[in-house]
């Protein structure tokens, strides 16, 4: 039977805010409906190719579809979770990705993985904005950064154990390894389903609590954005929210093939620098999300940006191989901390109903820039005949976001800050 909390559960030192349990089943969610619901596709799907003979083409179809599903998620999450609350949506969500990679599993062509995975995206896009959005409702802002950069580590704890379970799975099952890699999957995301709407809550109220932070510092910040500036200051984030999906995108995309084809790395020294920053990129939300609680968030956004400039130029200036280890170093360290800065941004511009709705329009600005640069990089390289050019435009559109980012102006203000 499930637990239903009507005050502090017993279990839990009155000392610990229960608004940290919620970012530690964040962490499991994030790293179950982003880091193994999306990131584990790319591991699985060349096994996953041959074994339904699918072509090139069809497994970039297949791509695109879960990608298209993860942006309507992104979109209809603000009505679900305004409807049905945070938790249930959450629950739902990871439900109906458990269900449909166990699906995948099954699959014996081209259509049946379409669908499911399109499934799966929807669940991602959904589930993610949900829980992104409800750190808002547990912390004040004045640890909002740090909560919100926490539960993003999710995707590194992900990407690790993908990188080390999938191929050990592959090779124990051979042909099958993919079918049962995704069957595993399931089962790890559908507990995540159980354990989140056991402890999950929509808000503090719910047990008799207020939002946790520090109450004096959070007196003296300016209030919420005026109404009719929402909108404005929405697109705003949003296009700076675009720019990192565009500039970090090619980074992930193209560096394992960048060391393999262009600086003679085997693939194996190449898994482990993914390998690295997957645990690298562990320290990235807490650390810049902590320093954005403390120095503004457009400082650290502008600060994410900066690292990832100075990581790009690395590859793309062609320099030693020495500089690449710094280029993951700088990569690594600041990752995924930009999705949880925005979620704390927009708890600080938003009201917390609307944040959700908001969150969700961001998602598509970072999802079209997650599409748009990976494609203008291939044009790049395949005109130069090398991923420099594409590493190099990655890194003029990070500048971009960290000028944008300068610029933001600060709740409640009328200047820069």
């Amino acid at each position: 039977m499930v637990a239903r909390f009507s005050e502090h559960p017993s279990w839990l030192p009155q000392r610990v805010h229960y608004g940290w349990v919620v970012v530690v089943v964040g962490v499991f969610v994030t790293l179950c409906n982003l880091g193994l619901g999306r990131f584990a596709f790319g591991m699985i799907l060349p096994s996953m190719g041959d074994g339904l003979s699918l072509s090139y083409s069809e497994m970039g179809v297949i791509s695109t579809a879960n990608f298209i599903g993860y942006l309507v998620g992104a979109l209809v999450c603000g009505r679900l979770t305004s409807r049905f609350g945070a938790r249930a949506t959450i629950t739902a969500a990871l439900v109906l990705i458990a269900l449909s990679l166990a699906v995948v599993g099954f699959a014996t062509g081209f259509w049946l993985a379409l669908v499911a995975f399109s499934i799966a995206g929807f669940g991602s896009g959904a589930g993610n904005v949900a829980t992104v959005g409800l750190v808002s409702h547990w912390f004040l802002r004045s640890v909002r950064g740090k909560a919100s950069g926490l539960v993003v580590t999710g995707s590194g704890y992900a990407i690790m154990a993908s990188g080390v379970v999938i191929p050990r799975v592959n090779t124990q099952f051979g042909e099958s390894g993919w079918r049962v890699n995704w069957w595993i999957i399931a089962g790890v995301v559908a507990l995540s389903a159980v354990i989140s709407f056991w402890l999950l809550r929509n808000r503090p109220e719910d047990l008799g609590l207020t939002a946790h932070g520090h109450a004096v510092r959070d007196a003296v910040l300016p209030a919420p954005i005026a109404a009719h500036e929402q909108r404005r200051t929405t697109v705003r984030l949003g296009v700076i929210y675009g720019l990192f999906g565009a500039s970090y995108i090619v980074y992930v995309t193209f560096i394992v093939t960048t060391l393999v084809a262009e600086r003679g790395f085997d693939e194996a020294a190449a898994g482990w620098f993914w390998f690295a920053v997957g645990f690298l990129s562990i320290f990235s939300g807490p650390i810049f999300g902590a320093l954005s609680d403390h120095a503004g968030r457009k400082i650290g956004l502008a600060a994410v940006f900066g690292m990832h400039t100075i990581s790009f130029l690395l590859v793309g200036l062609n320099l030693p191989n020495p500089f690449l280890y710094a280029s993951i170093v700088f990569f690594g360290l600041a990752a995924w901390s930009i999705p949880g800065i925005m979620g704390a941004a927009v708890g600080d511009y938003m009201p917390p109903h609307q944040a959700v709705h908001s969150l969700g329009v961001l998602t598509v600005f970072f999802g079209v820039g997650q599409a748009v640069g990976p494609a203008l990089a291939g044009v790049l390289a395949d005109k130069s005949g090398s991923f420099n050019s594409s590493y190099l435009l990655a890194a003029a559109l990070a500048a971009l976001g960290a000028v944008g980012a300068l610029t933001m102006r600060q709740p409640g203000t009328t200047s820069h800050r």
